[in-house]
């Protein structure tokens, strides 16, 4: 995730896939839903039935796997190798492009899994779709902690609360597997992805694209307390679009 495109298409994917996340939860809670996932659609004949049965949650998130690991490709200067031999020693090198791409990929089986469950199978089974999502966080929240050892002042202390958003997810999604009809891992699940994702966003603006023209300094205090605070306002907002979302489809499934 180098680079402002790095974290601005990763913070989208987060951020539209919780806002699906809180619409299904808002759906569920109102109209009585038993669990989060809605039924498999039953089958109808027409010219576009086929198309109608088709689930692409998962579908997108392989399609957006894609994209982020040929922007992480485009952006890799000379040749993309693992190990390159020079003056006969072996050394690992783009290994912080090679933790992006394990990171994508991980994604990227989590979609095919989605997929094939959602519309391949004869029933769709959501343990296998939530134990690979479960499997996908458990690879990303060591990624990330080991991506932040070069770094200092404001980059780190802006990746430090994104791990912690992301350590707060990976527990949502593993208790998830024990007790996937429980709301309020709904809710912390929507919530959290929302958290993630515009957090990722603003890390972009921040240290690349910084919206006042001026670069946070890593040697100002001010600066580094600022980030927390931000990160703050990051998660009020969360909650607001939360509440936001969840009052708007109230009105619209009980009243119009």
């Amino acid at each position: 995730m180098g680079g402002f495109e790095g974290h601005l298409f990763p913070g989208l994917s987060f951020f539209f896939y919780g806002l699906y996340h809180a619409r299904l939860f808002s759906r569920a809670s109102i109209c009585n839903y038993p669990v989060q996932y809605p039924p498999t659609r039953p089958w109808s004949k027409g010219r576009w039935a086929k198309l109608q049965q088709i689930y692409y949650v998962g579908l997108l998130k392989m399609l957006s796997a894609c994209v982020l690991v040929a922007q992480e490709l485009h952006n890799v200067p000379g040749e993309f190798v693992l190990i390159t031999r020079l003056f006969h020693q072996r050394n690992f090198i783009y290994h912080k492009e090679w933790q992006h791409l394990t990171l994508y990929m991980s994604f990227f089986l989590s979609g095919c899994v989605d997929a094939v469950s959602q519309n391949l199978l004869p029933q769709r089974c959501a343990a296998l779709e939530q134990g690979a999502q479960a499997l996908a966080f458990f690879m990303c929240l060591p990624l990330m902690v080991s991506h932040i050892q070069d770094t200092e002042g404001v980059e780190l202390q802006a990746h430090i609360l994104l791990i912690q958003a992301m350590f707060l997810l990976m527990l949502v999604v593993t208790a998830e597997l024990w007790a996937p009809n429980m709301p309020q891992i709904w809710v912390m699940k929507a919530f959290l992805h929302m958290v993630v994702g515009s957090w990722l966003i603003h890390i972009g603006f921040m240290l690349f694209k910084p919206i006042s023209g001026y670069k946070w300094m890593d040697d100002d205090k001010n600066d580094i307390m600022f980030v927390t605070t931000f990160f703050c306002w990051h998660v009020a907002f969360a909650a607001v679009l939360m509440t936001w979302i969840y009052g708007f489809s109230f009105v619209w499934y009980c009243y119009i």
